[in-house]
């Protein structure tokens, strides 16, 4: 998570700046893969959408074990709207929220976040569908807790997105109006924040890894206006914050020892410094 040294800079602008770059460079490549593409490549399905049918997964599609760490691709559009109108949507919502293999799971999620992105209509669908309970139900299962940090990751994506696009119609003015009303139309925030993810994420500041730690700070920071009452309120993420500024300093003063100005940890310390200086 480059650049988040600063603290003069409020922590939700500065992700603002830090990933509008990547944002548009995802923009671009959304126009060259297809579907069936995109989930042989980097999902390991090799089955159209239209096959996903519960337990059939693990019978209709090979079973890769390339890891899913890589951010999500957005689909050329077309191809979206012709997924969404096959029911794609559904299917993948109800194959995560019934009994299914893990690794089954992790394929699902890929799709339904590449599917999703840079795809206003289907995000509106995707909150429709109840989409935001089947992913809280999700990180709530002890076996599929290696997913928390994806489902997270993929709300950060969104949440970013509808930021970024909305930034860029108000400077550019190149948006296509109606794309720009349907983000408007995405209810994400408040469905957010209803639905109880401003207490999810902080629950899983928690976690043992710095990547995920990273990944989650980097969400508290993408809900931090929607959250700020709820995080202020929440006293086991207030002595999470606090427990992690002391272990991270330590962190930072042996990377300053070892000659690292710039290390990764001191960037982890400066972004928990900033979350705790926004929410007093």
């Amino acid at each position: 998570m480059k650049g988040l040294t600063s603290h003069s800079v409020p922590l939700q602008k500065r992700f603002v700046q830090n990933h509008r770059a990547s944002w548009r460079q995802n923009e671009k490549m959304s126009q060259r893969l297809s579907f069936q593409a995109r989930m042989q490549l980097s999902c390991g399905i090799s089955c159209p959408v239209r096959e996903l049918q519960g337990s059939e997964v693990m019978r209709s599609c090979k079973d890769h074990t390339k890891t899913l760490s890589q951010p999500c691709d957005s689909l050329n559009p077309k191809v979206q709207v012709e997924a969404i109108e096959g029911g794609a949507l559904q299917k993948l919502l109800v194959i995560l929220a019934t009994e299914q293999p893990l690794p089954a799971k992790k394929k699902v999620l890929f799709a339904l976040c590449s599917l999703l992105r840079h795809f206003p209509y289907a995000q509106q669908q995707f909150l429709k569908l109840g989409g935001l309970q089947v992913l809280r139900s999700l990180v709530q299962e002890k076996s599929a807790k290696v997913l928390a940090v994806r489902v997270v990751t993929l709300l950060y994506d969104l949440v970013t997105e509808k930021m970024f696009a909305e930034e860029e119609a108000e400077l550019t003015q190149e948006s296509s109006p109606e794309k720009l009303q349907q983000y408007r139309q995405v209810q994400l925030l408040p469905g957010l924040r209803e639905q109880g993810w401003c207490e999810i994420t902080a629950q899983l500041l928690a976690l043992p890894e710095h990547d995920a730690r990273e990944k989650v700070l980097q969400t508290l920071g993408a809900l931090l206006a929607t959250c700020r009452d709820r995080y202020r309120q929440d006293l086991e993420l207030s002595r999470t914050l606090g427990s992690l500024q002391a272990e991270y300093q330590a962190l930072a003063s042996l990377e300053l020892q070892e000659g690292e100005d710039d290390g990764y940890f001191r960037e982890l310390l400066a972004s928990i410094d900033s979350l705790v200086k926004e929410l007093r």
